[in-house]
């Protein structure tokens, strides 16, 4: 597990403490179901760059970081930010490749995946225009052709692509909850309609997992169901627990719940039964295993 190591700790004002970060990795050895920090991914960004938002894909030659960059630390949400791509063989070591220009000196939060049409697709938070998502398309993972503007308002970030139940899906953080579109070939979305298209917004039954959901990744256990990890911060559900009294507003939790589709609607539970959880774990563990 690629994530963002926020420094919650950090004293100066404003959004020091969401800049300067680097990027952790947590390893688990039994398919998800207890985790351990491993350490910091090497390689990545100057000592000043602020890292977020990894997306790690694995190729026939290895592995490629599409990772949101942003040059320096800054107090409030300035500074140029983009995309670049990092190489590695061991997932640990990574070896700048490039810079993408992508249309904007504000894009972050990469997602990558292979479209129907054979081609590649990546799609991005454009905070220049009001925080939507934009596509740029690839044959070859090198050279990039922006396509722009695929997911319009409300604004939101965090985009992630998946396939499950024949279709593609793309969830995006509305800071409210996880907003859903589907598409049949990853290129043309339409959002969901049920639950005014929106997954998680509601608390779970754990004290830490009380909140909206916040930018998720997925992967999927078979072509029904998926396991979603998302984060929340527990001072959102208004009753903070005592271990996360010391800068609570800037806390985060890492979950995970199911995602399942039923009659063409992505459906997500988040209080998944621990007896299930250890079955989902064991079929995690084939998919990593292929």
């Amino acid at each position: 597990m690629f994530y963002t190591q926020r420094r919650v700790t950090d004293p100066r004002e404003g959004v020091s403490w969401v800049h300067g970060t680097r990027i952790g990795i947590a390893v688990s050895g039994n398919a998800g179901m207890t985790w351990a920090y491993l350490g910091e991914a090497e390689g990545l960004g100057h000592a000043d760059d602020t890292l977020w938002a990894p997306e790690v894909l694995r190729t026939p030659n290895g592995y490629l970081m599409f990772l949101t960059v942003v040059d320096g630390r800054h107090p409030d949400w300035s500074g140029r930010a983009g995309i670049e791509v990092f190489e590695s063989d061991n997932l640990r070591d990574w070896q700048f490749r490039e810079r993408l220009e992508l249309g904007s000196e504000r894009v972050i939060d990469a997602a990558v995946a292979r479209c129907a049409d054979g081609r590649w697709r990546l799609w991005y938070k454009n905070e220049r225009d009001d925080s939507t998502t934009w596509a740029a398309v690839s044959d070859d993972l090198r050279s990039w052709t922006v396509e722009g503007r695929v997911i319009g308002l409300p604004g939101h970030e965090g985009p992630n692509v998946f396939q499950l139940g024949q279709r593609y899906w793309m969830i995006t953080d509305e800071w409210r909850g996880l907003g859903v579109h589907a598409s049949p070939d990853g290129v043309i979305w339409v959002r969901q309609t049920e639950g005014n298209g929106v997954i998680l917004a509601h608390p779970g039954s754990q004290p830490s997992d009380a909140a909206a959901a916040h930018h998720a990744d997925v992967v999927a256990l078979d072509n029904d169901r998926a396991l979603i990890y998302y984060f929340t911060h527990p001072v959102e559900s208004g009753t903070v627990l005592a271990a996360d009294m010391a800068q609570a507003d800037r806390r985060s939790w890492i979950h995970v719940a199911l995602l399942t589709v039923q009659d063409e609607v992505l459906h997500a539970d988040r209080d998944v039964p621990r007896s299930i959880g250890l079955d989902l774990a064991s079929q995690l563990e084939e998919v990593v295993r292929d």
